[in-house]
């Protein structure tokens, strides 16, 4: 059974369609939409801030997605897939984007629609990412513009594919 606890008497709240892996964590201020999975390992802890996720948002195993007390909140979008291990941290990221494998999004980052933010990428605080754009490497730069081919070879092709893998769960 996953772990989906109150904090201080606010339980989260999960949209229709969501699949919520058995030893997945979710705690607190959270607000998932519609069609979200959240996988082995992953943890999404609305403890110290509010968490909201718009639909069809992947949490891949072992990633995190976590706040900062009285400071920052966790604003996700729609079609967001957020790879294995990665940390997203009291940041906004818009529609239609891929965090990879690993990366790390800091406080106050500010992630545009169509972008991907690449594995391994750490994305320093009160960074701001155009949309339309890939980031990469330590600390993350831009390397480059979004192909179209991109937007629905690798963003949408990994959210629509975990949004199958969910089906094969229920």
């Amino acid at each position: 059974m996953p772990v989906i606890l109150p904090v201080k008497g606010v339980l989260p709240i999960m949209g229709n369609n969501c699949f919520i892996a058995p030893n997945a964590t979710i705690v607190g201020d959270v607000i998932m939409g519609d069609d979200c999975s959240v996988w082995f390992n992953a943890v999404i802890r609305g403890d110290v801030n509010s968490i909201i996720m718009g639909n069809k948002v992947n949490v891949q195993d072992g990633a995190v997605i976590h706040c900062t007390y009285e400071k920052t909140k966790a604003v996700i979008g729609n079609n967001v897939s957020i790879g294995h291990n990665a940390i997203v941290h009291g940041c906004v990221i818009a529609d239609n984007v891929l965090v990879g494998m690993g990366a790390i999004v800091m406080d106050n980052v500010q992630v545009g629609s169509n972008c991907i933010i690449a594995a391994g990428a750490v994305v320093l605080e009160n960074t701001i990412i155009e949309s339309g754009c890939i980031y990469a490497g330590v600390p993350a730069k831009k390397v480059k513009n979004i192909s179209e081919e991109l937007i629905s070879g690798e963003i949408n092709r990994i959210a629509n594919n975990y949004l199958m893998y969910s089906g094969w769960f229920k």
